[in-house]
């Protein structure tokens, strides 16, 4: 695990303060892999392909291993783990004794280019962000392809997105975040006025598909990787 200094972050849509703080923590190097995620099932098998509850993940789970126990043909091991749901995601992190990055750790982590520890408001790294979520089939490429990030995390953009703990608090804003109450607004055009940054796309791109998903959801490009606080 690498660790991640923290500070505060401007969330798409912060706070009335604009800024929230995050505290340090450590993050996984390397998005979870096939193997390792085959390792786990063989030891936690109520998370095996015919075994798990349907509550806690769609038809789509796993869907392309041959087996409990076999990873589908031509699947590369050391790809990252895909077609998992949030709870499958959160089950792993847990019995590593670790657990899933809160959207703010996420995005603190993501903001960083390879030399600069706040790249947001950098024009070529998020036109570089943009380009990798346009490239098809990424979930295919090899943990570590990409690239390795000021903190020394890999594959933070250009690989798969990634299951956060709180991924449904995009739903939410302002001081809402701690109070529970929707922002509709948040689902207008109009909304990005109230945006912290007008320019930020790629943050645009992944607050949308956020908010589009449910715990349950097992999807092809979508995958994780484990945090622990510090």
């Amino acid at each position: 695990m690498k660790q991640i200094k923290g500070g505060t972050l401007a969330p798409l849509y912060g706070l009335d303060s604009g800024k929230v703080w995050v505290d340090d923590f450590q993050l996984d190097e390397f998005a979870v892999t096939n193997q390792q995620y085959l390792d786990f099932v063989e030891k936690y098998p109520e998370w095996q392909k015919s075994k798990v509850k349907s509550i806690f993940a769609d038809g789509n789970y796993l869907v392309d291993w041959q087996g409990d126990l076999q990873l589908g043909k031509g699947m590369n091991s050391n790809s990252p783990i895909t077609n998992v749901s949030w709870f499958a995601a959160k089950a792993y992190c847990a019995c590593q004794d670790k657990r899933l990055p809160s959207v703010d750790e996420w995005e603190l982590a993501a903001k960083a280019s390879e030399s600069n520890p706040n790249a947001e408001y950098d024009s070529l790294f998020n036109q570089r962000i943009i380009e990798s979520y346009e490239t098809p089939n990424t979930y295919a490429k090899t943990v570590g392809s990409t690239y390795k990030n000021f903190w020394g995390v890999s594959d933070m953009h250009g690989l798969v997105w990634e299951w956060t703990s709180d991924f449904n608090s995009v739903l939410i804003s302002g001081e809402s975040r701690q109070d529970g109450d929707a922002d509709r607004n948040l689902f207008c055009a109009g909304a990005a006025i109230t945006a912290s940054n007008l320019r930020d796309y790629a943050a645009f791109m992944r607050y949308a598909f956020r908010g589009s998903i449910k715990a349950d959801y097992n999807i092809r490009n979508l995958g994780f990787r484990c945090a622990k606080s510090k």
